[in-house]
């Protein structure tokens, strides 16, 4: 029934829970704009939807396991160590897989859970997004893509996951990463100084 609920809301473009919801044809989220709803089946078969956290800050990243540039930050172990500070102040990490069945990056939950396991995800849920309408609705169009929802819903930061857009892990020490820095700004109460930079990896494996 909720999800019928929040189906049939979501075309109207109302809002629920504090978050507007996902509307057909919408343009890309804006930085200082809602956080848009979604709810979204995770890796565990739960239905997983934004308004669970609520009032909380939240991560998003768009995630294809077959992308060079996702791999960079993977076998690194930069990204798990990024959502595992993230966690330890109380961050939710959403981690998203757009990609269509068949492309690039496609996942069963089955798969999805042994990759989670093996490469030691912190990240709250790993949710399935196959028809890219919630990509789609912020806009998403590189793996990874980062995302950052404040406590007061609000989308403050956008963009990649640092400054050295390249496949090569030897770039990470030199590189800032603009989600842990402005996870710490909000922490502080701070603005986020660096609020949106050009994402960069490979495309979202959309079904179209």
């Amino acid at each position: 029934m909720l999800k019928q609920t929040l189906i049939a809301t979501a075309i109207t473009g109302a809002t629920l829970g504090g978050y507007a919801l996902i509307a057909p044809s919408q343009a890309a989220v804006q930085n200082g704009a809602e956080a848009r709803g979604f709810m979204l089946t995770n890796a565990d078969g739960e239905r997983v939807s934004l308004r669970d956290f609520k009032g909380k800050t939240v991560v998003l990243e768009w995630h294809n396991p077959g992308c060079p540039f996702v791999q960079k930050h993977y076998n690194s172990g930069n990204m798990q160590q990024t959502q595992a500070a993230a966690k330890a102040d109380g961050v939710v990490w959403l981690t998203i897989n757009s990609g269509a069945a068949g492309k690039q990056g496609d996942l069963t939950a089955d798969e999805a859970r042994a990759m989670i396991a093996d490469q030691d995800f912190n990240s709250a849920h790993y949710l399935f997004d196959r028809d890219g309408r919630v990509g789609k609705a912020y806009g998403a169009k590189t793996t990874p893509h980062m995302y950052i929802i404040d406590g007061t819903g609000m989308l403050v930061y956008q963009g990649g996951i640092d400054d050295k857009p390249t496949a090569n892990q030897a770039d990470i020490p030199g590189a800032r990463n603009h989600v842990t820095e402005a996870l710490k700004e909000i922490k502080a109460g701070k603005a986020v100084s660096v609020a949106s930079s050009r994402p960069y990896g490979c495309s979202v494996k959309y079904a179209s």
